[in-house]
């Protein structure tokens, strides 16, 4: 039996079969932190878990962050990712930047202390990924997630659909990468 493009770039164990990617997804932020949870299979994606850790606006910024943390160290020892992508925030507001950039610093040291792979990616390269195109619409990108992933209906909240989204990016990178090193 011939092998298919699709084989030929996989991680394989020892014994030939295949070692899935199992890709954590997060948008970070400081009311809600978007996170998405999808393994890359050999005929397309499995969805294991998707949705947002909230955190109450009344809450110290320090409690805030510490909830955040501690949920996504929770997310990662129930599911076991292999690897961490999060999207990179660009903001105009710099006091939205510097709450959402110690957002981002928790999600990567949560993946860090776990001695997972912290991928970044920016809004845009997350858009061209996932849609082929850098300034789709956020519609465009949810509806892409729900095609990509095979989902009845698109993932909610937002926060939720980005990080999937983030994930996808991610795995489509890896793919070309190994694609791009296996031809050399």
């Amino acid at each position: 039996m011939p092998i298919s493009p699709t084989r030929y770039w996989r991680p394989t164990r020892s014994d030939g079969a295949v070692v899935p990617t199992r890709v954590l997804g997060i948008d970070p932020g400081i009311a809600k932190m978007g996170f998405g949870l999808i393994e890359d299979r050999e005929n397309g994606f499995d969805t294991l878990q998707y949705g947002c850790l909230t955190t109450p606006a009344t809450q110290a910024t320090p409690e805030r962050l510490l909830t955040l943390y501690e949920g996504l160290v929770e997310i990662i020892e129930r599911h076991r990712p292999s690897e961490v992508a999060v999207e990179m925030f660009v903001a105009r507001n710099l006091k939205t930047a510097l709450v959402v950039g110690q957002a981002r610093g928790v999600a990567i040291l949560a993946a860090a202390r776990r001695g997972l792979p912290v991928h970044e990616y920016s809004p845009l390269e997350v858009k061209q990924n996932v849609c082929g195109y850098g300034h789709g619409s956020k519609e465009q990108i949810q509806e892409m997630v729900r095609i990509q992933l095979g989902l009845a209906e698109i993932p909610r909240p937002d926060d939720a659909a980005d990080a999937l989204a983030v994930a996808i990016c991610h795995i489509g990178r890896t793919r070309v990468s190994r694609l791009i090193a296996n031809s050399q």
